[in-house]
């Protein structure tokens, strides 16, 4: 029996990781599980799941929580704070942990559980745009195991050699290129002259997959899957150069491995997080996700095309980014936070997003990325120029 921390367990991973959990009682439990401030959500979690603790971010939240929780007659211990995000992500009482929090906000947690050695589930992007080598170095130092959540980086990991074994280094193995595929959103035919126009309602309808508001923005910028380039170069060794992204609109070949000998391997799925969750979860093995069979005459094509980095001025910026070094990763993924929250509030125009992004890359010097204290510095700095911008 497997006990489980979740952090972030409101929004869609959380969720479907706690869908997951539930096929299989007999190999997992719930240690605790974690939110911002989504009291009504957490109360009916921990009713259903009774985790040992949970955790509010916000002070209020937890002693609202508390009480209703009290009221029920739940024995569910309810935490508030940072400084519990970690406590729970490192503690003796948990073996995996789901890092699932969006943005900069869960990279603390995260490397909490990596330092602790932890089976860490990643679906947070953000800890390794941020912190890779730091990151990464806290994984392997301290014999954590971390595997990749994000469907593309799971399929990437499922087609590459020696799959089902963890390592993080896949240069002189035979790989020529990883294609990550994206969907392009919901404006990827869409005429660039009214990209000015698109309301927040528009840009959060993803055509393919049902997740919370930040990362739908970041998927019609493709922001998303520029965040994706830089994880796969931490999660498997490769130089941005080695690294592609195509457009896939089907979204059923989630990533492809293509090798010197002309082989190209790709996994296939429906859309729907359980299957790389649940792989996660079983590894090495496998379980039940709960997701329906593919059915590919049913799905009756496969189309593909490539990513235009005028459409998508944020994939390019990722990569200029990648390129550069140091704390210029951490740079884009704070100004890009500040941005997509400002269109989000209708105070800037979708197309502002990357203007943002740019001016504050452009402005920002670039420091060595060798310590977190450097690294959160650069994410404040970021941040605040974001939000004069904005202004």
């Amino acid at each position: 029996m497997k006990a489980v921390t979740i952090l972030g367990s409101t929004g869609s991973i959380g969720v479907s990781t706690l869908d997951v959990l539930a096929r299989h009682p007999d190999q997992f439990s719930v240690y605790a599980l974690t939110a911002n401030g989504s009291v009504d959500v957490m109360l009916k979690q921990c009713l259903e799941h009774e985790p040992q603790v949970a955790v509010m971010l916000d002070l209020d939240a937890a002693e609202i929580l508390s009480q209703r929780l009290q009221q029920s007659g739940s024995a569910t211990q309810v935490l508030a704070g940072e400084s519990a995000l970690q406590e729970v992500a490192a503690s003796d009482d948990t073996d995996y942990v789901v890092a699932a929090i969006v943005g900069a906000a869960g990279l603390m947690p995260t490397l909490a559980a990596a330092r602790a050695g932890k089976r860490i589930l990643l679906a947070n992007k953000e800890a390794l745009v941020m912190s890779g080598a730091l990151f990464m170095h806290e994984v392997q130092q301290n014999n954590a195991t971390l595997l990749p959540v994000d469907s593309e980086h799971n399929a990437i990991w499922q087609c590459m050699p020696l799959a089902g074994e963890q390592q993080y280094d896949f240069r002189d193995k035979g790989v020529r290129r990883i294609i990550l595929t994206a969907s392009g959103g919901p404006f990827r035919d869409a005429e660039l002259t009214t990209l000015d126009d698109v309301t927040p309602e528009q840009a959060v309808a993803h055509p393919n997959w049902s997740m919370g508001q930040k990362i739908s923005v970041d998927s019609a910028t493709m922001m998303n899957k520029g965040l994706e380039v830089i994880e796969a170069h931490w999660l498997f060794g490769l130089p941005s150069s080695q690294i592609e992204v195509i457009l896939h609109r089907q979204s059923i070949i989630h990533s492809m491995v293509d090798y010197d000998d002309g082989s190209v391997l790709a996994q296939m799925g429906n859309p729907d997080m359980r299957t790389p969750i649940a792989n996660t979860l079983a590894w090495p093995e496998r379980i039940d996700s709960g997701v329906a069979p593919l059915d590919l005459v049913a799905a009756g094509r496969l189309d593909f095309a490539k990513a235009d980095f005028e459409r998508f001025p944020c994939l390019r910026l990722a990569y200029q980014a990648l390129e550069a070094g140091g704390t210029s990763t951490a740079i884009l993924n704070a100004a890009n936070e500040i941005a997509v929250a400002a269109f989000l509030e209708r105070q800037i125009r979708f197309t502002d997003i990357a203007r943002i992004i740019e001016q504050v890359l452009s402005t920002l010097p670039v420091k060595p990325a060798d310590s977190l204290a450097q690294i959160l510095a650069d994410d404040a700095a970021s941040r605040a120029l974001a939000r004069e911008l904005v202004r």
